[in-house]
């Protein structure tokens, strides 16, 4: 099948086309020519869209699917197609399913559910057997079965010394160990950002101290070991003047942020929907503004959507009781794209966590493997239900508006559109 997308621009800074509007012909997985204007033939798949953007295939690295065990709440099957069309090409799946993913054949086990997918998957097991924060589980055969990096999914590793003994081990190997930023002494039964909200609200307040300090110790942790260290979803102001400072000294630290936690505050909880109620807990607004110039700035290198499905038996529960967790594939763009510069996010949800996460970086140039995401960066929209994708409904996005349109994508020699 050979497939031209019509008018497209380009959003690609390793690109000769960058934020150029060209014609681009796909044949066998491969771009075979870019041009201002490429005849269509009868048997070209034809992609003409309204103020088509295109960029590199954007790689969301922190996705939850309920295989196995939660499989209600989202099989892999279904959840590659809701990534697929919300523009992910590639996506890092945590261990966060039941038995959870901590050996080698777990890890073959998501990958070969994945194979034929338009998405491709990574998997990201359990830096410790069974996450329970003990033992540290087999990391170099899982690597070398697949695995991208290794972590406890919302789970702090508590023990000093088994977080220094992973990130000394895992540099045998080159390995990327993550590391949920929570003291889980600080933060309690907390189920809300401590301050004036959680106060009104009567909820039980978590600090954002809670993430400072163990954030703080995990990279006193780094400067004695060396290694890599990668800090995901990081959700305060004090968080990102920390990492600055960390990598000013040369560390190899790295964080990402959530989309959730780049828009949305603890404002939102005063209807006590648990749709709002995530890990870490939303903070203030003088926390989004200054995780979005971190964003800005480079000292956040990467937005993810941290989709977590969780079924209405578990959310539809009184706020205290309700499960965290939200699902974000199919908003992750609109969400941001309103608060950041379209070249900002590209980079953020491309380049950089390909490289950090090991992956082989691609370009949008003739001779080059075709993965590309496909969208409108202007359309405005209010999201609903309806607009959801996912198997579980906890969107706190819903009746919400949203900026940019995802098309769909193209890779692994598939096109897969938005109907």
């Amino acid at each position: 099948m050979i497939t031209l997308l019509k008018s497209a621009k380009i959003i690609d800074a390793s690109s000769p086309f960058h934020l150029q509007t060209k014609d681009i012909l796909i044949s066998d997985g491969i771009i075979k020519k870019i041009a201002d204007s490429i005849p269509n033939k009868k048997d070209y798949q034809l992609v003409e869209k309204k103020n088509l953007h295109v960029s590199c295939g954007w790689f969301d690295t922190s996705v939850s699917f309920g295989e196995p065990g939660y499989e209600e709440r989202e099989t892999i099957k279904n959840g590659l197609q809701v990534a697929a069309k919300s523009g992910f090409t590639t996506v890092a799946v945590n261990a966060n399913s039941n038995p959870i993913v901590d050996n080698k054949s777990a890890v073959e086990f998501l990958i070969n559910k994945a194979n034929g997918s338009a998405t491709k998957l990574y998997p990201i097991p359990s830096l410790t057997q069974g996450s329970k924060g003990i033992e540290m589980a087999e990391l170099y055969d899982m690597q070398q079965s697949g695995a991208i990096a290794f972590g406890d999914y919302k789970k702090p590793i508590e023990n000093d010394n088994l977080m220094k003994i992973s990130l000394l081990y895992a540099q045998n190997f080159d390995g990327l160990v993550l590391s949920f930023p929570k003291n889980n002494t600080i933060a309690g039964a907390g189920i809300a950002h401590e301050g004036i909200n959680s106060t009104k609200l009567g909820l039980k307040g978590s600090p954002a101290l809670a993430e400072h300090i163990q954030i703080a110790r995990d990279l006193f942790l780094l400067e004695y070991t060396g290694g890599k260290l990668h800090i995901p979803t990081i959700s305060s102001a004090k968080s990102v003047e920390l990492i600055k400072d960390a990598k000013k000294k040369g560390l190899q630290v790295t964080c990402s942020v959530s989309a959730h936690h780049l828009v949305l505050t603890d404002n939102e909880l005063h209807e006590f929907d648990s749709n709002f109620k995530t890990n870490p807990p939303l903070r203030t607004s003088s926390d989004t503004k200054a995780l979005q110039k971190g964003v800005n700035s480079g000292v956040i290198d990467m937005i993810t959507s941290d989709h977590n499905p969780m079924d209405i038996e578990h959310k539809k529960v009184e706020f205290s009781e309700a499960k965290d967790g939200v699902i974000g594939l199919e908003t992750a763009f609109g969400a941001v794209n309103s608060v950041l510069g379209l070249e900002n996010f590209i980079e953020k949800i491309t380049t950089n966590p390909r490289r950090i996460f090991g992956l082989e970086t691609t370009s949008i140039s003739e001779g080059k493997i075709a993965d590309i995401s496909l969208f409108n960066p202007d359309e405005k929209y209010t999201f609903t239900k309806g607009n959801i994708l996912s198997t579980s409904k906890n969107s706190p996005f819903i009746n919400k508006k949203l900026t940019g349109k995802v098309y769909g994508i193209f890779a692994n020699n598939q096109l897969i559109l938005n109907s």
